[in-house]
Protein backbone atom coordinates (compact mmCIF):
# COMPACT_ATOMS: atom_id res chain seq x y z
CA UNK A 1 0.00 0.00 0.00
CA UNK A 2 1.25 3.52 -0.85
CA UNK A 3 0.10 6.94 0.16
CA UNK A 4 1.51 10.02 -0.71
CA UNK A 5 1.28 13.74 0.82
CA UNK A 6 1.73 16.77 -1.47
CA UNK A 7 1.87 20.27 -0.49
CA UNK A 8 3.46 23.35 -2.22
CA UNK A 9 3.74 27.06 -1.75
CA UNK A 10 5.52 30.11 -4.01
CA UNK A 11 8.32 31.58 -2.27
CA UNK A 12 9.19 35.58 -2.70
CA UNK A 13 12.86 34.55 -3.24
CA UNK A 14 15.69 32.83 -4.85
CA UNK A 15 16.27 29.33 -4.54
CA UNK A 16 19.46 29.46 -3.48
CA UNK A 17 18.25 31.11 0.39
CA UNK A 18 15.53 28.92 0.75
CA UNK A 19 18.55 25.68 0.15
CA UNK A 20 20.29 27.92 3.08
CA UNK A 21 17.51 27.71 5.15
CA UNK A 22 16.30 23.97 4.78
CA UNK A 23 19.92 22.82 5.52
CA UNK A 24 20.03 25.21 8.62
CA UNK A 25 19.41 22.39 10.64
CA UNK A 26 20.22 23.96 14.32
CA UNK A 27 17.58 26.72 13.39
CA UNK A 28 14.65 24.32 12.77
CA UNK A 29 13.42 25.08 16.87
CA UNK A 30 13.57 28.95 16.04
CA UNK A 31 11.09 28.49 13.55
CA UNK A 32 9.84 25.43 11.86
CA UNK A 33 6.65 24.20 13.85
CA UNK A 34 6.91 20.40 12.80
CA UNK A 35 10.51 19.32 12.55
CA UNK A 36 11.69 20.62 15.66
CA UNK A 37 14.92 18.63 15.50
CA UNK A 38 17.47 17.68 12.74
CA UNK A 39 20.94 16.27 13.93
CA UNK A 40 23.18 15.45 10.94
CA UNK A 41 24.43 16.79 7.36
CA UNK A 42 22.41 17.54 4.22
CA UNK A 43 24.62 15.13 2.12
CA UNK A 44 24.03 11.96 0.15
CA UNK A 45 24.40 8.66 2.42
CA UNK A 46 24.32 10.62 5.99
CA UNK A 47 22.55 9.51 8.45
CA UNK A 48 19.74 12.11 10.58
CA UNK A 49 18.14 12.01 13.65
CA UNK A 50 14.76 13.79 13.00
CA UNK A 51 12.72 14.68 15.61
CA UNK A 52 8.64 16.00 14.14
CA UNK A 53 5.80 16.98 16.20
CA UNK A 54 2.65 16.68 13.95
CA UNK A 55 -0.61 18.54 14.99
CA UNK A 56 -2.68 16.47 17.35
CA UNK A 57 0.15 14.20 17.98
CA UNK A 58 3.32 13.15 20.12
CA UNK A 59 6.79 13.55 19.01
CA UNK A 60 8.37 11.33 17.07
CA UNK A 61 11.78 10.79 15.89
CA UNK A 62 13.26 9.00 13.76
CA UNK A 63 16.89 8.25 11.71
CA UNK A 64 16.33 8.63 7.65
CA UNK A 65 19.07 8.76 5.30
CA UNK A 66 19.81 10.88 3.09
CA UNK A 67 18.70 10.27 -0.64
CA UNK A 68 19.27 13.38 -2.66
CA UNK A 69 20.95 16.70 -1.37
CA UNK A 70 21.48 18.51 -4.33
CA UNK A 71 22.07 22.39 -3.42
CA UNK A 72 19.66 25.06 -4.61
CA UNK A 73 17.26 22.23 -5.52
CA UNK A 74 16.48 19.43 -3.22
CA UNK A 75 16.21 17.50 -0.13
CA UNK A 76 15.21 14.28 -0.18
CA UNK A 77 15.59 11.28 2.73
CA UNK A 78 14.11 7.96 3.41
CA UNK A 79 13.14 6.57 6.62
CA UNK A 80 11.73 3.43 8.05
CA UNK A 81 10.17 1.53 10.46
CA UNK A 82 12.20 -1.60 11.59
CA UNK A 83 12.57 -3.42 8.45
CA UNK A 84 11.82 -2.09 4.69
CA UNK A 85 8.07 -2.74 3.59
CA UNK A 86 6.54 -1.98 6.74
CA UNK A 87 6.42 1.64 6.97
CA UNK A 88 8.92 3.65 5.17
CA UNK A 89 8.43 7.18 3.99
CA UNK A 90 10.47 8.72 1.49
CA UNK A 91 10.12 13.11 1.94
CA UNK A 92 11.16 15.53 -0.36
CA UNK A 93 11.69 19.54 -0.38
CA UNK A 94 12.45 20.28 -4.16
CA UNK A 95 12.58 23.80 -5.14
CA UNK A 96 12.26 25.23 -8.48
CA UNK A 97 12.73 28.64 -9.57
CA UNK A 98 9.96 30.63 -11.12
CA UNK A 99 9.37 34.62 -12.00
CA UNK A 100 10.06 36.36 -9.04
CA UNK A 101 11.16 33.49 -6.71
CA UNK A 102 10.33 29.51 -6.41
CA UNK A 103 8.12 27.33 -5.95
CA UNK A 104 8.06 24.92 -3.32
CA UNK A 105 6.91 21.17 -3.23
CA UNK A 106 6.84 19.48 0.25
CA UNK A 107 6.15 15.28 0.01
CA UNK A 108 6.43 12.28 1.27
CA UNK A 109 5.65 9.08 0.09
CA UNK A 110 4.43 6.38 2.48
CA UNK A 111 4.85 2.35 1.45
CA UNK A 112 4.33 -0.72 3.24
CA UNK A 113 2.00 -3.04 5.38
CA UNK A 114 1.34 -0.88 7.99
CA UNK A 115 0.58 2.53 5.70
CA UNK A 116 -3.20 2.22 6.13
CA UNK A 117 -3.28 1.44 9.71
CA UNK A 118 -1.53 5.36 9.72
CA UNK A 119 -4.09 6.93 8.08
CA UNK A 120 -5.22 9.27 10.95
CA UNK A 121 -1.83 10.15 11.73
CA UNK A 122 -1.31 11.26 7.84
CA UNK A 123 -4.07 13.36 7.50
CA UNK A 124 -2.47 15.44 10.44
CA UNK A 125 1.08 15.13 9.21
CA UNK A 126 -0.43 16.49 6.02
CA UNK A 127 -1.68 20.02 8.19
CA UNK A 128 2.01 19.72 9.54
CA UNK A 129 3.50 19.95 5.96
CA UNK A 130 1.31 23.06 5.30
CA UNK A 131 2.30 24.83 9.08
CA UNK A 132 5.75 24.15 7.54
CA UNK A 133 5.26 25.48 4.44
CA UNK A 134 4.24 28.52 5.56
CA UNK A 135 6.71 28.82 8.50
CA UNK A 136 9.52 28.67 5.78
CA UNK A 137 8.03 31.31 3.57
CA UNK A 138 8.18 33.63 6.45
CA UNK A 139 11.43 32.96 7.62
CA UNK A 140 12.63 32.54 4.08
CA UNK A 141 11.17 36.38 3.24
CA UNK A 142 12.26 37.75 6.19
CA UNK A 143 15.70 37.42 5.26
CA UNK A 144 15.36 38.95 1.86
Amino acid sequence: MTRRIATAIDIDAPAAMVWRVLVDFPSYPEWNPFIRRIAGEAKVGARLEVAVQPVNRKPMTFRPTVRVAEPDHELRWLGRVLLPGIFDGEHAFIIEPRSGGCHLRHEETFSGLLVPAFGAMLGDTARSFAELNAALKRRVEATT
